[in-house]
């Protein structure tokens, strides 16, 4: 019987030789994989971090740009209220209103890209009216047609044609529109808004005889940053922004945004389309508001900023209103607990308290008998908003102020009866 030659030694250890081999290349495999996680995890920490930063940084520029932007925009606004203005005054303050307004709009475009970026915007969705809609976003580009002598036609239907959306944001969308369109057709150029509505969409569109768009630059347009080739003097500005506002918040409106140029100088048209919510043939009804009787309201001004302190006082005092100040968080609860007035506007940022504690403190001191508490403040964001709505404030402006908004704010509130004077005519 032939005998089994047992395999060489040699050959033995080779092949544990490389099973050991197999094994630190699998460790080595595996530890570096579990460095990767870490890394992975470490990268994702930090982009989160910078995230961060960015808007928090982005919402300190807004609060610090806003508050100069503040007083100038009431100043411009006690120009207008001047008697018997002359043309060249109205003139200036035009002039004073467009640059304030394209700042505050550059202001609002950074903060809603970064709250776009961080998927931090909320809607708040309801039935809207296409034509109320469209109205708005008209009104906020009007002058500036005006100044540049364009044309603009308005084709909408006379239906009730409705969607369900966000209406601040929706006017957003259609003011970008039209503000870009203006924005890139020569003086003397025509503009075009029109609504219709095709099976199950709402469509809306802006067109204009403007600059047009190369074939090349189109596909990017809607880019966060993406701007066409510029000349050096940027004599149509922009931050390359709104068009990515409005594709983002209209494609959360579950609708689509497109572009279409045949050519540079040939125009453009912007088409954006929205689910229908409900369509009917009644007329649109305007009901007509009744302005509510004009009132002596005893205001406490709450602003360390002392111009626009005393560029509000001067736009209240107009109307009528007796002002008190308080330039710091202390004085003013102190006033304020004396329950002598109606309305009180608190800054929030303010020396020895914030305008949150003051407003605490006044609710728990005066209960229902505190008295109308609106926040202004250069912080805009909606967690702003609620955190002031949540310390006990009735209402939340944003600097630079609406001067006409806050007017009828104040007009509608109710006057104490503790000092309730007679309408004055």
């Amino acid at each position: 019987m032939p005998m089994t030659t047992p395999a060489p030694l040699h050959d033995a250890d080779g092949v544990h030789d490389a099973l050991m081999e197999q094994n630190a290349i699998l460790c080595s495999a595996n530890q570096h994989l579990l460095l990767a996680t870490f890394d992975a995890e470490d990268l994702r920490a930090q982009a989160e971090a910078a995230n961060r930063r960015q808007n928090e940084f982005l919402a300190m520029l807004a609060h610090e740009l806003r508050n100069p932007l503040a007083p100038i925009s009431m100043a411009s606004a006690m120009l207008g209220r001047m008697p018997a203005p002359s043309t060249e005054l109205m003139h200036i303050k035009a002039i004073i209103d467009r640059q304030v307004g394209q700042l505050s709009r550059l202001l609002d475009d950074l903060l809603d890209a970064a709250r776009i970026s961080s998927g931090k915007i909320e809607l708040h969705k309801q039935a809207l009216l296409v034509a109320e809609q469209l109205a708005n976003a008209v009104d906020t580009v009007q002058a500036r047609v005006n100044e540049r002598r364009q044309q603009l036609i308005i084709e909408v239907p006379d239906r009730a044609i409705q969607v369900f959306g966000d209406g601040v944001r929706l006017a957003q969308v259609f003011s970008n529109l039209l503000v870009n369109a203006s924005k890139f057709t020569p003086i003397g150029g025509s503009i075009c808004l029109r609504a219709c509505v095709i099976g199950s969409d709402v469509v809306v569109t802006v067109g204009d005889d403007g600059d047009g768009i190369a074939a090349d630059v189109l596909p990017t347009v809607f880019t966060l940053f993406a701007q066409g080739p510029r000349t050096l003097a940027r004599s149509q500005g922009g931050l390359g922004i709104g068009l990515n506002i409005v594709r983002n918040v209209v494609e959360m409106h579950g609708g689509s945004v497109s572009a279409a140029s045949p050519g540079l100088g040939q125009g453009t048209v912007f088409t954006v389309r929205l689910p229908l919510l409900e369509m009917t043939d009644a007329p649109l009804v305007v009901v007509p508001v009744t302005p509510p009787p004009a009132l002596r309201h005893h205001i406490l001004l709450v602003e360390d900023n002392r111009d626009a302190s005393a560029m509000l006082e001067m736009v209240l005092c107009s109307e009528n209103h007796t002002v008190i100040k308080a330039f710091d968080g202390i004085a003013g609860l102190t006033l304020a607990c004396t329950g002598a007035f109606d309305v009180i506007l608190c800054d929030i940022g303010l020396p020895g308290m914030t305008g949150y504690d003051l407003v605490r403190s006044l609710r728990a001191t005066l209960a229902q008998a505190a008295p109308f508490c609106v926040a202004i403040s250069g912080y805009g964001q909606l967690e702003d908003r609620s955190r002031a709505l949540a310390s006990g404030f009735d209402e939340h402006l944003v600097k630079p102020i609406n001067i006409d908004n806050l007017l009828q704010l104040v007009a509608a509130v109710p006057l104490k009866t503790a000092h309730a004077p007679q309408p004055f005519v």
